[in-house]
């Protein structure tokens, strides 16, 4: 009885000659695997950069810490930021197919050129070695531009392939038909759990072949990587659901017009929008209440009534929807701020501790980011698995519980795990103390790293909380044709986030350094008060978190979407 449902076609899809999809033969599960392992590869490569970045910086371009933390921070807001312009071009004139084939091709150029810029050697090594002082040597400037230049590549492929491979992936599901709603909300799970897969690998091989062969193969295998994302990507082509929606205006076109007419009508009282909206014929909509201002576009100006046309009521409901987003936006930086700092200083941290497992052998102080990855694959199988069924049966929700609840509990364990950074960071100032260490910044504490895991596994945990709640929050509540846009606004948190996180290390750096005093930063960790700086980002997120749950609480869903 239900074979013929599964060759019905999908509506608003065709296939890559531009024809009806049938839903037993194009999209689903299928094609999403091959798109969950292009995100695979392209975190393995991305994070394969990132994550070590600050002891690059550190130890091969003679930057301070506090300097290289900045660095990280900026380059890494950068790229969370981009997937903005990179989401405009794909929704507005390539597609996110054709988007995601020349994004790849640039990241492999970018790692190409990051790869050829860690081989070439220091211009002035010879003479510094020749020198009894030792004096630290510094690249030279070409080394120097072709290493930035060629990281900026990469932030700006990161920039097209990020939102527009995650959209295309929840593309390949039906919304509208019962058992592949269920699969998408399944799929952001699954997607992120990939991405853990992707990261722990990073984490636990490239930072080691980073640290202890070669910074060159440290990039290197990145740009394989990359390389074998795009043959991936393109060998699913022939199993994809693309959109057909082509002939559909410009959304931003749309929407952008339903702001400038609102402006053009601000004289308009609220008296000749309802008898506007009796003429067109309109009921009372729970959404349409906020953001009254815009049901002005439903009006044509004076000015205009020759050759001039109103908005129509789902254009100015697709701009309440964007304008309704900006509240938890604003809200969620601070989870981005103390998001930036597990590859940062935490990195640094580690750099200082006993790191020895066996005599002879040293963890990479960044390898302990695949904690991050461990407890984010955990938590995600145990959460879709476990939690969502028994909260389904107790809720009636499909997701069990609402997006912005999950979004909201994962805010409350990022600040628990600033709180315990802050607390084995001072045991780790003491244990400096008790062992006269303060003075002897290259020396190593008699404290096992181990002493960070906690921190790193309530990062993890609290990310498949928010981060995936975050994806499927600003993936479901914009229009259809902006989905890419609200995945790149999802990931502009994590990268205002990053750029105010290195406002605040240099705001505080200058502040904490003044009248000869030990900067909250300073090279000589053992000298330095990250202590301090957690704490603070303790009561940011606290302040966060209020603030978020406020209109979390008032905030309406789109489509009569509660998960």
């Amino acid at each position: 009885m239900e074979a013929p449902l599964l060759d019905e076609t999908v509506e608003g899809a065709v296939d890559y000659n531009g024809r009806p999809v049938r839903r037993s033969k194009f999209g689903g599960w299928r094609s999403a695997s091959f798109i969950i392992g292009v995100e695979v590869a392209e975190r393995f490569a991305y994070y394969g950069i990132a994550s070590n970045l600050i002891n690059f910086l550190t130890d091969e371009l003679r930057l301070s810490t506090a300097a290289a933390a900045q660095n990280v921070n900026v380059w890494s807001g950068v790229a969370m930021m981009l997937p903005l312009l990179g989401a405009f071009l794909a929704d507005s004139f390539l597609g996110r197919y054709r988007t995601i084939a020349l994004s790849s091709a640039l990241y492999i150029l970018g790692l190409g050129l990051l790869t050829v810029s860690a081989t070439l050697p220091y211009s002035s090594t010879s003479a510094c070695q020749q020198t009894e002082n030792r004096v630290p040597c510094s690249p030279s400037l070409v080394h120097v531009v072709l290493f930035f230049f060629s990281l900026y590549i990469v932030a700006f492929a990161q920039g097209g392939h990020k939102p527009c491979v995650q959209a295309f992936g929840a593309d390949q599901f039906d919304g509208q038909h019962p058992e592949e709603s269920k699969a998408k909300s399944s799929f952001f799970n699954w997607w992120y759990f990939g991405i853990a897969v992707a990261t722990f690998a990073t984490f636990t091989i490239v930072s080691y072949v980073q640290d202890n062969l070669s910074w060159s193969l440290g990039f290197g295998i990145p740009c394989i990587a990359m390389i074998f994302a795009l043959l991936v990507f393109l060998l699913g082509t022939k199993t994809y659901r693309y959109s057909s929606e082509g002939d559909v205006e410009n959304p931003f076109v749309r929407i952008g017009r339903v702001f400038v007419m609102a402006v053009r009508n601000w004289r308009v009282i609220s008296s000749e929008i309802a008898h506007e909206e009796e003429i067109l014929g309109l009921l009372p909509h729970h959404s349409s209440q906020q953001f009254r201002f815009l049901d002005k576009a439903l009006i044509v100006p004076n000015s205009s009534k020759e050759d001039g046309h109103a908005c129509t009521i789902s254009e100015v409901e697709e701009a309440k929807s964007l304008v309704g987003l900006a509240p938890i936006w604003v809200t969620c930086l601070a989870y981005g701020i103390v998001f930036s700092q597990s590859s940062t200083f935490f990195t640094k941290q580690g750099v200082t501790m006993d790191r020895s497992i066996v005599p002879g052998f040293e963890v990479p102080a960044a390898s302990l980011q695949s904690f991050i990855s461990l407890s984010i694959g955990i938590s995600i199988l145990i959460y879709d698995r476990i939690i969502i069924p028994i909260a389904r049966h107790f809720t009636g929700k499909p997701s069990g519980i609402t997006m912005l609840q999950r979004i909201g509990f994962g805010m409350i364990l990022s600040a628990l795990s600033m709180v315990i950074a802050a607390l084995v960071e001072v045991k780790r100032l003491k244990t400096a103390q008790e062992y006269g260490l303060v003075d002897m910044p290259k020396a190593t504490i008699p404290l096992s790293i181990w002493w960070l895991v906690p921190q790193y596994l309530l990062v993890g945990i609290s990310d498949a909380f928010t981060m995936v709640g975050l994806q499927e929050f600003f993936y479901d509540q914009v229009p259809s044709g902006l989905r890419s846009i609200g995945l790149s606004l999802y990931l502009s948190i994590f990268g205002v986030g990053s750029i105010l996180s290195s406002f605040l290390i240099s705001a505080i750096e200058k502040l904490s350094s003044g009248d000869g005093k030990e900067s909250w930063f300073d090279n000589n960790l053992n000298k330095a008060h990250l202590d301090y700086f957690y704490w603070s980002l303790v009561g940011l997120s606290a302040i966060g978190f209020a603030a978020f749950s406020c209109f979390a609480r008032t905030y309406i869903y789109t489509k009569g979407n509660t998960t």
